[in-house]
């Protein structure tokens, strides 16, 4: 594949494409999943920063994004530019080893998600990195606050009230990127299955294991073509606290440019809130 690959605020890059930029003026942000893994190593330049820090509980529902002058905050402290181009990785982490790859993109929209205007997907994150045998650190880079001002896209997302509204509509395709254990039977939450209508489509489906890369475009999309998804449809993509969404969101947004894609952030989680929401078990959508 070529890269970058995208279109707008957010392109998937290679391990290449990073090494030959590193030492340019360009923002470098470490998201394996805890910070000891960064502690033992990360790429030169890199300042860590933890996806836990988005998400909060709102009047007691988990997985809800916190208030954007807090972000601000954290995006400041860190000197995070909107305009400068911004790279996010992560890995399964040598340390602690609890990283699935969804760090990353989660990582990328939230960016996006709050103003970022120049963002960039390594993929196969770290461990194609190491698979490649390129130079790693336990060095900590210099940072300066920045000025950074918090825009929320709200365009990118659809909250509770709207996607219920349009999630039956004939031209709407809501897809489920949980694993299909749990879109077809009982997960962690209070209710089983999935959200009435929705198509199952993996996110791991989309990627290579290891490293966690995403597979060929021809692949991608003759798996697309097998769920149904077609451009002349408004895609919603979810999953279980919106997170694994991303995955999905990222790929369809902003890599294969499809012109009407969201997001719905709370996803089955949200869903489940709702005493009178019903939810459908097996493998059918309805």
């Amino acid at each position: 594949m070529d890269y970058p690959i995208g279109e707008g605020e957010v392109k998937l890059v290679s391990t290449d494409w990073l090494e030959k930029k590193k030492k340019e003026d360009i923002k470098i942000l470490d998201f394996q999943p805890n910070v000891h893994d960064y502690i033992y190593e990360h790429i030169p330049g890199a300042v860590y920063f933890n996806e836990g820090l988005f998400r909060s509980a709102k009047e007691g529902v988990p997985g809800k994004y916190v208030p954007g002058k807090n972000i601000e905050n954290i995006f400041r402290s860190l000197g995070i530019k909107k305009d400068e181009p911004t790279v996010v990785y992560t890995g399964k982490g040598e340390f602690k080893g609890w990283g699935d790859g969804l760090e990353q993109t989660m990582a990328a929209y939230t960016l996006a998600r709050f103003g970022h205007e120049n963002v960039y997907l390594l993929d196969g994150g770290l461990e194609k990195w190491k698979n490649e045998e390129r130079e790693l650190t336990k060095e900590y880079p210099e940072t300066k606050e920045s000025s950074f001002k918090v825009e929320i896209k709200e365009e990118l997302f659809l909250e509770y009230r709207e996607f219920k509204r349009i999630k039956d509509q004939e031209d709407v395709l809501l897809l489920d990127a949980r694993p299909l254990n749990l879109y077809e039977g009982q997960g962690p939450w209070m209710k089983p299955g999935h959200i009435p209508g929705a198509v199952n489509l993996p996110w791991k489906n989309l990627m290579q294991s290891n490293p966690r890369k995403l597979k060929s475009i021809d692949e991608v999309e003759s798996i697309l073509e097998d769920k149904g998804v077609q451009r002349d449809k408004k895609i919603i993509c979810s999953c279980g606290t919106g997170r694994e969404a991303t995955n999905e969101f990222t790929l369809l947004n902003w890599y294969l440019d499809y012109p009407d894609v969201y997001i719905y952030e709370g996803s089955f989680t949200e869903w489940c809130a709702y005493p009178d929401n019903k939810t459908i078990t097996g493998e059918k959508p309805r």
